[in-house]
């Protein structure tokens, strides 16, 4: 039986802010098991919150720049929380923050720079999970599901409500996952338009109205009608749904989002046997939209521990880590639609500071 101390990453397109968590893991013969010891979220300040919004606007030569400035600021965050934990990991594992995610030209790019992030820190990082499957021609995305599948097996259905809904469950003994739809990418983006950070507990969804018109709008979209594999990025927000999303008051246009959210997650379980559906990430935590998503779907809804529902990608993260460094097989191509499996992710270790 083997043990791994390490720390998660996880930056995720709704921008509320930068997960750590630091898990001890215990392996014995491919079979692993966890235990969250920290975790915290940290706000964005301002100028991060700015450049990261604004980053898929930069050219090619200012995203090289940012891309090893958010490194060394993912290693500052990193150096500050193993001070306050009074521990030394074995190894960091990093999302990095999506810039652009276009699989099917063969690019994605997450910044948070791996070499900067090493040096800033003083550990081992693994990082830049994504990349080798989109150029095998799959994804590259979503990547939590070989966590949903050795850590929450119980579980029928994984659902995840971060900036992207995505979910993942098993199929004939395949591990199938795929990104649903843009979910706190909007409705915390609607929010904002109020001055909120996000709209808690969906209030003011609550209090506004269907606009059916604009319903029936955002889900005539060709993605839902395409098969998994298949993934989104920031540009199908921008592109496709923001100013649509302008054309009614705010609380409506929340309650409409809710709804369209649900219907969709709905439409991509219901053909499933019915069974427990694990939520987590920030949408679990949008009692109206529970609410909404219970109201369309035949399968049981769970919402679990706080720490499980903040932290699960971060936690999901760090098992990418740990088996990107064991050798094992940490992106499913069930999942991606690439010609094979892969262990992805780049290894970057700190380098010796100058005397």
């Amino acid at each position: 039986m083997k043990t791994a101390l390490a720390i998660g990453l996880m930056s995720g397109s709704s921008l509320d802010g930068l997960d750590l968590a630091l898990v001890r893991f215990t392996s014995d013969e491919g079979h692993y098991s966890y235990q969250i010891e920290a975790a915290e979220t940290l706000p964005y300040p301002k100028y991060w919150h700015d450049q990261l919004a604004d980053a898929f606007l930069h050219k090619p030569e200012e995203l090289i720049p940012l891309d090893q400035e958010y490194g060394a600021y993912l290693g500052q965050q990193v150096l500050r929380f193993v001070k306050k934990q009074g521990v030394k990991p074995d190894f960091v594992a990093s999302h990095g923050h999506t810039v652009f995610h276009k699989p099917e030209l063969r690019y994605t790019l997450q910044i948070g720079d791996g070499q900067a992030l090493a040096d800033a820190c003083g550990l081992t990082v693994v990082n830049d999970f994504r990349t080798e499957d989109v150029n095998k021609g799959g994804q590259g995305a979503p990547l939590v599901p070989i966590g949903d599948d050795l850590l929450f097996g119980e579980y029928a259905i994984c659902l995840n409500i971060g900036g992207i809904a995505n979910l993942s469950y098993d199929l004939d003994g395949k591990r199938i996952a795929y990104d649903i739809c843009i979910a706190n990418q909007a409705l915390n983006w609607l929010a904002q338009c109020e001055g909120l950070a996000y709209d808690k507990d969906g209030h003011l969804a609550r209090q506004g109205h269907i606009d059916h018109q604009l319903l029936e709008t955002l889900n005539d979209n060709e993605f839902y009608r395409q098969s998994p594999p298949k993934s989104l990025g920031r540009e199908f927000f921008e592109t496709h749904q923001k100013t649509l999303l302008q054309s009614c008051p705010t609380n409506d246009a929340l309650a409409t989002f809710v709804e369209h959210i649900a219907m969709q997650i709905a439409q991509s379980v219901d053909m499933l046997p019915q069974g427990k559906m694990l939520v987590t990430g920030g949408g679990a935590l949008n009692s109206y939209l529970i609410e909404r998503i219970q109201k369309h779907t035949q399968h049981q809804v769970v919402v679990p521990d706080r720490m499980t529902v903040d932290y699960k990608e971060a936690l999901i993260f760090a098992l990418l880590g740990l088996l990107r460094l064991e050798g094992r097989t940490n992106v499913l191509c069930s999942v991606t639609g690439a010609p094979d499996d892969s262990c992805s992710g780049k290894i970057w270790h700190p380098r010796p500071k100058a005397q």
